[in-house]
């Protein structure tokens, strides 16, 4: 099966599509126009992606954080200080 499929094909061929995406756990591409549009995916596959991204984005933020305490000298809140400001101890 082609990984890459129009719109008009995919509405005529969903269920076929779906089962390749999550049998073969390879992405189903449509296009509209010439154009990737929109991606069918095999949902645990998916979950993983967001689940990795969401690691990324975090090691981002620490990586700033720490790159702002260098920079000003600042030193770190102690995690019983921010639990009580959050109201978790």
């Amino acid at each position: 099966m082609n990984d890459v499929v129009t719109i008009s094909h995919a509405k005529q061929n969903l269920g076929a599509l779906v089962d390749h995406a999550h049998l073969l756990h390879d992405p189903v591409f449509l296009t509209g126009h010439g154009r990737r549009v929109a991606v069918i995916v095999d949902a645990e596959a998916f979950e993983r992606m967001v689940e990795r991204l969401e690691d990324l984005d975090d090691a981002e933020a620490a990586h700033i954080a720490r790159r702002e305490m260098e920079e000003t000298s600042a030193l770190p809140v102690p995690w019983e200080e921010v639990k009580a400001e959050l109201g978790l101890s």
